[in-house]
């Protein structure tokens, strides 16, 4: 079986693919329609995209190629040349989903990768000089040990053909190759490495879970809802040294609760970096004319002791900027970092020729659409290295000055588009443009309806009164003429007839 130095993972990036709830608008009008929809329960509208995100999402490799390892091998500076990306495809599903009774529910999530060579710049037959990951650790874990066992070492490593750097393939590097030294430790060091047979990086990924997830479902206690209750069966983790830093807070890295606002963040846990992450508000932004909060890494995030005490747990430490991973990578001296060392102590990125941390580039952040708690859109990128010197007494390691050399950095990405991007923008962002501006109209339009009533009530009443009384003008008085006397005699009474 193969095994793995598992990369950690990404919070991951995705959302509702169909959703069904859009044939009525009226579904996800106000607050209470909203927690019903986003809640995980077989009766909710959206159970089916938590139990399986469509929405497409891949993962992109870059490796860092030494370029100079018998320089390294004598003392010189390592010189790299970033190779890919070498890009896949990830599909998620959920399995062994069941209910509790304490408003929880119990989940495997499995992945699986497929190679998307017209994404990629390269193929995963392409040769890689990298850092032996066996040699080195291995050297690095006998430093302390009685010389003879490092002699023993020495020779087996020669007897093998082991060496400080390897040239393997990308496929080799990702998921797995067989290696004779990885038997013989086994053999007389069992408890070493906590794995057999082929060792690849991201070897455990493909086609596996990253353990038994426990989150809270909200339908008797919203305010909890997409949280973690328990990973593997355990509240807390044992991997660090203060009870802060051994904690599992957050969701599982997927969705957030609904109604965020610009004091929230997004917390998770990763079991494979073995703890947990919190991204805060940076900005409200527009993915495709959807409103979105972006979120990103502060700057503590894999800072050092002395720069950031919360972080004192994760030592011991180096550098800042850096996080030691090895209580939770069997020993081994790996590294977790942004890439190229960004947001890092630059000592670092300076002690390896061919690096060149920006933000643009390498900068990890997440869009969520606040209303929902569904990611829009998503870069989460990490990377991984080594730490490599000189172990007196193993001949292999040679004169390696010590050095953080990087093995590969990888970006998690996704975004919602085609239909599902359509749908979400015509039933959330457009239809309540049109409902808030059709009020405005109808009632416009109410009002005049309301006039007209008035208007010809006046109008008819007027015409009454008109016909009723009848005016002057319609009699004028006759103007005196120059013959007329000014004193008229009234008329006079003709006499009645005699009898």
């Amino acid at each position: 079986m193969s095994r793995a130095v598992l990369p950690p993972e990404a919070p991951r990036c995705g959302g509702f693919s169909d959703f069904p709830w859009f044939g009525d608008w009226t579904a996800l009008r106000g607050p209470d329609r909203v927690s019903q929809n986003v809640r995980i329960d077989p009766s909710s509208l959206s159970f089916d995209m938590w139990k399986q995100i469509p929405v497409p999402f891949y993962l992109s490799v870059y490796f860092f190629h030494v370029l100079n390892p018998n320089e390294v091998l004598q003392g010189g500076k390592p010189q790299v040349q970033e190779r890919g990306p070498y890009v896949y495809r990830e599909f998620r599903h959920k399995s062994n989903i069941t209910f509790n009774d304490n408003d929880t529910v119990s989940f495997l999530e499995y992945r699986s990768f497929q190679f998307q060579p017209h994404k990629s710049r390269g193929l995963e037959s392409d040769y890689i000089v990298i850092p032996n990951i066996l040699v080195m650790s291995a050297a690095m874990m006998m430093e302390d040990r009685p010389m003879s066992l490092k002699l023993m070492m020495t020779l087996a490593f020669t007897t093998l053909g082991e060496r400080a750097f390897m040239n393997r393939t990308v496929g080799e590097i990702m998921w797995g190759y067989e290696d004779p030294l990885m038997n013989l430790i086994n053999k007389y060091f069992p408890n070493m490495f906590p794995f057999k047979g082929k060792f690849g990086l991201f070897a455990e990924l493909n086609n596996s879970n990253s353990g038994l997830f426990t989150v809270f479902t909200g339908v008797k206690d919203f305010s909890r809802i997409h949280l973690v209750d328990k990973w593997n069966g355990l509240s807390k983790v044992s991997f660090w040294h203060s009870d802060q830093c051994n904690m599992i807070n957050g969701t599982a890295g997927q969705m957030w609760a609904p109604f965020m606002s610009p004091e929230s963040s997004l917390e998770f846990y990763s079991p494979e970096a073995c703890r947990s992450m919190k991204l805060v508000y940076k900005e409200a932004a527009l993915f495709e004319g959807i409103p979105t909060y972006r979120f990103v890494a502060p700057s503590t995030l894999f800072a050092n002791g002395s720069v950031y005490p919360p972080n004192e747990g994760f030592c011991p430490c180096r550098e800042s900027g850096i996080q030691n991973v090895s209580t939770c990578r069997f020993s081994a001296p790996l590294f977790l970092s942004h890439p190229h060392f960004y947001n890092a102590d630059p000592v670092l990125a300076e002690a390896v020729a061919g690096l060149h941390p920006n933000p643009e580039e390498h900068a990890l952040f997440l869009d969520i659409h606040p209303v929902t708690g569904i990611p829009m859109n998503c870069s989460v990128k990490l990377q991984l290295s080594l730490y490599m010197k000189a172990v007196r007494g193993i001949g292999q390691t040679g004169s390696i000055q010590p050095v953080v050399l990087p093995l590969l950095w990888f970006g998690e990405s996704g975004a919602m588009e085609g239909k599902t991007l359509q749908s979400f923008y015509s039933q959330l962002v457009l239809l309540p443009k049109v409902l808030h501006y059709a009020q405005y109209v109808l009632l416009a339009l109410g009002c005049v309806l309301l006039l007209v009533p008035i208007v010809y009530q006046i109008r008819s009443q007027g015409c009454k009164d008109a016909v009723s009384s009848p005016s002057l003008a319609a009699q004028p008085e006759q103007l005196p003429g120059p013959r007329t006397p000014l004193l008229q005699e009234s008329p006079r009474t003709a006499p009645s007839p005699r009898a």
